[in-house]
């Protein structure tokens, strides 16, 4: 994006409402000052009682954040948000040329001539692939063989010249393989427009959909599809729409409208190519409804009756549904219902469930079903045979690993293909013959310049909490790392939405493990390694488990002699961002260093406010503190921002994007200001700023590894390690 905004920024001064960095050249670079933010009270009162956020006036809209002539708030807040990353990269000067060093040889790492597994959909194969020196991919097509003609369907690359971020993607074919939409994002707010290419002559439709999920479900017909479009304010999918090729959007019919903000919704086309699902998701609950693929003007029928607690996925095969389903099963199990009465009062048990068993996802075949499964902490794959009803398991022998079903389109086949990584291991595709159990390697990431995984050790021990759970700890480090309580170690956790930070492979953390880190994962409650309990046991009035756990990781490994408080390091991203804040508000003496990523640390204000992006789907995952004095008042026992307080806090790097849309940028910016405020001795509190992009970072493949480098140049400078 080309952001006039900035240009006028980057001529104005940087003395605003906040004292800027002091620039008297006796002075050395670690002597500058950092920005201090003019305290302006703003009163916020919930249940009777009045918060004062000093920091408040640091919000912007998005009209204001592309304005080309900023107002004075405007200027104000991109002013102090340049005068961080000015003081950022003054304190952090002297590590440019190591920030540079990590950069190259990150992406010296990466492959670049290079492509995806084909797969084989409806005639073609499908694949995408990487040109040396190209930031973005290239999305191709053959026709009937491996041996035909390339057909190039995007060149991202050509695509995205003239734009600071460009993402497109999505990709989706017409059923008669002649069209395809894709969709296309040049702010880094996941809001798409959806456009139209015909491949037979390579033109652009005039049928262009602006503010949408990006998604797209064909109709049989070819002419016809169904998109979900977003709220431009809350960002929130609430409409799906039929489109008719030809036909302007703004005439598109409306077809289902959600009504609820706690829902997300989408579309797309069943795996038989035969009903098109619109679906509905809250954090406690689903909703389909479906559509016959050969009747686009047809009307959807609601799959069952919602329920305001009741998770289930559906999967269409032959004359009925498959359903894995949270009904009487906490973590899941399968039933099926015919398709010509879907309630639930039809539905048949197929796989009972299991305590001990978390049942995650299904992919059905003519013959076969495979199986996603998470037991004792690990991911399972398992094969049943449709036919005679015999199954087994995939082996997998590493200690600690990742396995997932990967992309499988077609219905008539014996080959399963799957994916599998470890910290040792990476990223592979292999394809399995659910007949025979021949397994094939068709891919394994090369790492350039070599990878023996025999050069590396991976453990997962087990963390006593205060309250007696046993917590998994997966870690890593090069063969030769003394537990003699003198190595530097990261440790990582996320522990929100049941999302679990499996261990897998990461060809930029040998930048760390080669210069003697360790690196290690807190599998801490809110995720489901464990199953649903595990995630149930980290959220809402149990939310402080997850500070707990990963807290109570960290003084285990220093006990053990892994590391200690002057040599440990700890990250966390997005909801792993607010990990970070309420662990530092807890324990600060524990971390020599802290790399808070787009943290979601402002809790009770972004909960309380419905005009946010994403926070009204929320409400069952953190609570709603407007509208419920109990969760209000335990929010504000954890909420990072509220709870910063006169202490010594260690040193920390926080990051965010100006664009991010699904923790707003003030959120880390009001954050840094008030530790600013309140923080005790010399440690260093940096924020940085990426003005171009969003929740994701920047967009290519080898841009993003910019911010890598300086994540990692933080902590190996302060570790000591300068090259």
């Amino acid at each position: 994006m080309k952001n006039h905004l900035l240009l006028i920024l980057a001529m104005m001064s940087v003395f605003s409402i906040f004292t800027a960095c002091k620039t008297d050249s006796k002075l050395e670079k670690k002597e500058l000052q950092p920005p201090e933010a003019e305290k302006i009270p703003h009163e916020l009162t919930l249940h009777g009682e009045t918060r004062i956020d000093n920091y408040y006036w640091m919000r912007l809209s998005d009209q204001q954040k592309n304005a080309r002539n900023p107002d004075a708030q405007t200027q104000n807040v991109l002013n102090y948000l340049n005068a961080e990353n000015t003081y950022k990269d003054s304190i952090l000067s002297e590590t440019k040329p190591l920030q540079e060093k990590l950069y190259n040889e990150i992406i010296r790492r990466i492959k670049q001539d290079d492509s995806s597994v084909p797969y084989f959909k409806n005639e073609y194969w499908y694949y995408t692939r990487y040109e040396e020196g190209d930031e973005y991919p290239i999305y191709c097509r053959k026709k009937g063989s491996l041996d035909a003609d390339e057909e190039i369907l995007l060149d991202v690359n050509k695509m995205a010249a003239g734009y600071d971020y460009y993402w497109a993607g999505a990709i989706s074919v017409s059923p008669d393989n002649n069209l395809m939409s894709y969709a296309e994002d040049t702010l880094s707010r996941r809001v798409f427009t959806i456009r139209i290419k015909n491949l037979m002559t390579g033109e652009l439709l005039k049928d262009e959909i602006l503010n949408t999920t990006g998604g797209v479900a064909w109709a049989n017909d070819s002419k016809t599809f169904f998109y979900a479009s977003k709220n431009e304010i809350t960002l929130l999918s609430e409409k799906v729409l039929r489109h008719k090729l030809g036909q302007d959007s703004s005439n598109d019919e409306i077809v289902y409208q959600e009504k609820d903000p706690a829902y997300y919704i989408g579309v797309y086309r069943s795996k038989s190519e035969k009903y098109i699902i619109i679906w509905n998701s809250s954090t406690l609950s689903n909703d389909y409804h479906i559509l016959k693929a050969n009747d686009p003007g047809g009307k959807f029928i609601q799959f069952t009756q919602r329920e305001d607690v009741h998770e289930y996925s559906i999967d269409h095969f032959d004359d009925k549904f498959y359903i894995v389903t949270n009904w009487d099963a906490k973590n899941f199990r399968l039933m099926e219902a015919p398709e010509n009465n879907t309630k639930k009062s039809n539905w048949k048990e197929v796989i009972a469930h299991r305590p001990d068993v978390l049942l995650q996802s299904i992919e059905v075949f003519q013959n076969f079903m495979a199986l996603s499964e998470r037991k004792n902490g690990l991911n399972h794959l398992r094969v049943i045979d449709q036919i005679n009803k015999e199954e087994h398991y995939l082996n997998f022998e590493e200690k600690a690993y990742v396995a997932f079903i990967s992309t499988n389109p077609e219905f008539d086949t014996e080959w399963l293909r799957y994916g599998y990584s470890s910290l040792t291991t990476p990223f592979s595709t292999y394809d399995y013959n659910m007949n025979t159990k021949e397994k094939v390697l068709k891919k394994r990431e090369e790492v350039v310049g070599g990878h023996d995984p025999e050069n590396y050790y991976t453990e997962r021990i087990y963390a006593t909490t205060r309250d007696g759970k046993e917590v998994p700890v997966t870690i890593v480090y090069k063969k030769g790392f003394e537990k003699n309580g003198q190595g530097n170690l990261l440790l990582y956790g996320y522990g929100s939405y049941g999302a679990t930070m499996d261990p897998y492979f990461n060809s930029s953390r040998l930048s760390l493990l080669d210069r003697g880190f360790a690196f290690a994962i807190a599998h801490i409650r809110g995720s489901q390694i464990y199953g649903r309990e595990w995630y149930e046991d980290g959220k809402m009035f149990t939310k402080k488990n997850t500070f707990n756990d990963f807290v109570d990781c960290a003084k285990f490994l220093i006990e053990k002699q892994y590391t200690s408080p002057e040599h440990l390091f700890a990250m966390g991203g997005s909801a792993g961002g607010l990990l970070m804040g309420a662990v530092v508000n807890q324990a600060p003496e524990l971390f020599k260093g802290v790399v808070a990523a787009v943290p979601f640390v402002d809790v009770i204000t972004t909960m309380s406010d419905p005009s946010i992006p994403l926070t009204s789907n929320e409400f069952d995952e953190w609570g709603s503190p407007a509208d419920n004095l109990e969760e209000y008042e335990y929010i504000k026992t954890y909420s990072p921002y509220d709870n910063v307080k006169a202490q010594a806090y260690p040193n920390m790097l926080v990051t965010t994007g100006l664009f991010d849309s699904q923790v707003q940028y003030w959120e880390p910016a009001k954050w840094v200001a008030k530790l600013r405020e309140y923080k005790t001795g010399h440690n260093f509190l940096l924020l940085h700023t990426n003005m171009d992009a969003g929740h994701g970072g920047a967009s290519g493949r080898f841009e993003r590894h910019k911010e890598t480098a300086l994540e990692y140049a933080f902590m190996l400078n302060l570790a000591g390690i300068k090259e």
